[in-house]
């Protein structure tokens, strides 16, 4: 039997598509696990957050923290913390979101919740390799809160 080149061009095509479907296939489960809607919402949350102390406006975002948050540390302590914490890293430079987790637990707070943890990887001007991690609650209202913030 012969095959013209045109016959074996399909082949080829058939072939390449088949492979492409099984590579969407494998890969679709990924995607959706990146895309779950409470990991959007928590990144969302600390990004806005985020945002406040980018423009050194730590006073905001102490009172957009979470009660846990505002309970444990004052908003004067807060200020003085993260100007000696934030500033001397310079400007944001790029922040990208390197996972998202949740958990009814954590160490230091002895009561079950909702809580996420949204780790970050950050360039500033004077720190070209930095990681943010975000804690998150989840209050009775369904709205994400921080109430943890820690530069590495």
């Amino acid at each position: 039997m012969r095959f013209s080149t045109d016959d074996m061009n399909k082949t080829s095509l058939a072939r390449r598509a088949l492979l492409a479907a099984l590579a969407c296939a494998i890969a679709v489960p990924s995607v959706a696990l990146a895309q779950d809607p409470r990991a959007s919402e928590a990144q969302r949350v600390a990004r806005d957050w985020l945002a406040l102390v980018d423009k050194l406006n730590y006073s905001a975002s102490w009172k957009m923290a979470g009660q846990r948050f505002q309970a444990t540390i004052p908003e004067d302590r807060w200020t003085a913390l993260l100007k000696r914490e934030r500033e001397s890293r310079g400007a944001l430079v790029q922040r990208t979101a390197a996972g998202t987790s949740f958990t009814t637990q954590l160490p230091s707070v002895p009561e079950t919740g909702r809580y996420a943890m949204v780790h970050f990887r950050t360039s500033f001007a004077n720190e070209p390799s930095a990681t943010e991690d975000i804690t998150l609650e989840q209050g009775p209202d369904s709205t994400w809160r921080v109430i943890g913030y820690v530069i590495h």
